[in-house]
């Protein structure tokens, strides 16, 4: 076993031999959005993410399916489905089989099993002092879903918002795996940012500085909801469980610090980069259509987090 819960890593990882080791993840949830086959495709692509997070490649997936058989007809089900299988035909895996019970509520997400070699696993700890910080995705889904449960999100949001969520990390994680400039990594998910931070900070012993003004935003309209009160029960735990270890910078006004611990579905990969390195991995990056931005930097331990 090279990767276990030890230091809540986003998968196992079990080598075979000199050459191969095994990636596996599992994740599902209930819906975001109320279109189906949108549900499917996000939730299949939050998923694969755990794969490429870990510097891997994805080889087949099995489906995860609780559906209310009395109460949903089993053709939403099927554009669930079909959401499912699509984002797996763009994540290069097959849908290979899976298990379905019947669930008083709907919950969808898929077990994935991936390969990588043994020496190039790349980890959520590693992070050393200098390194540049990276994220690959603006952030505000957690705050976004919960508006439209609340009915009050505006389309254009909320397209912008799937659109986010749906889009694979496969070419950022393949870019990043390709450049050997990355001392760690993980994907933004539901710690929100500065949860999968402080794992990264505290397992690697560093401390990090966030510079809150480049940190990327679906939309301005996340910052005006957030300071509405209109944010999900666990982003709210996010900042209560990070804040023993923040230092916020006077001139960072609220609401942005709860902003910046909104729980993502699907969110961007985070990476810490070699200085000497990083203008080559964003070209990369930028080649691959992946709009990265360097949030921060890597300093000095003790484990602490700076948000300036």
């Amino acid at each position: 076993m090279l990767v276990g819960h030890e230091t809540r890593d986003d998968a196992a990882v079990y080598r075979l031999s000199d050459a191969e080791a095994i990636v596996e993840t599992v994740d599902f949830f209930t819906p975001v959005v109320d279109d189906p086959y949108w549900f499917g495709r996000i939730a299949a692509a939050n998923a694969f993410s755990d794969i490429w997070a870990m510097g891997a490649r994805p080889l087949f997936a099995l489906n995860l399916v609780g559906w209310p058989v009395a109460t949903q007809p089993m053709e939403t089900l099927g554009e669930v489905l079909r959401g499912g299988a699509e984002a797996a035909a763009l994540a290069g895996a097959p849908v290979v089989g899976g298990h379905s019970i019947d669930d008083p509520e709907p919950k969808y997400g898929m077990a994935v099993t991936g390969i990588v070699h043994p020496d190039r696993v790349l980890r959520n700890v590693g992070a050393r002092p200098g390194d540049r910080l990276l994220l690959t995705k603006p952030l505000g889904s957690g705050i976004v879903t919960t508006a439209i449960k609340k009915g009050i999100a505006p389309a254009a949001l909320v397209e912008r918002a799937i659109a986010v969520m749906a889009a694979l990390n496969r070419a950022a994680g393949e870019a990043l795996a390709a450049s050997g400039a990355v001392h760690a990594l993980t994907d933004v998910t539901g710690f929100g940012l500065l949860g999968h931070l402080w794992e990264m900070a505290e397992g690697s012993g560093v401390a990090v500085r966030v510079e809150a003004a480049r940190v990327p935003l679906l939309d301005p309209a996340v910052r005006e909801l957030a300071a509405q009160g209109i944010v999900p029960g666990g982003s709210k735990a996010n900042l209560a469980w990070v804040s023993p270890h923040l230092r916020v910078d006077p001139g960072v006004v609220d609401p942005v610090p709860q902003v910046l611990a909104d729980a993502q579905t699907n969110g961007g990969l985070l990476a810490a980069v070699a200085p000497e390195r990083i203008e080559d991995v964003l070209a990369r990056l930028d080649e691959a259509d992946v709009h990265a931005v360097e949030i921060g930097a890597v300093l000095e331990g003790p484990a602490r987090m700076e948000l300036v």
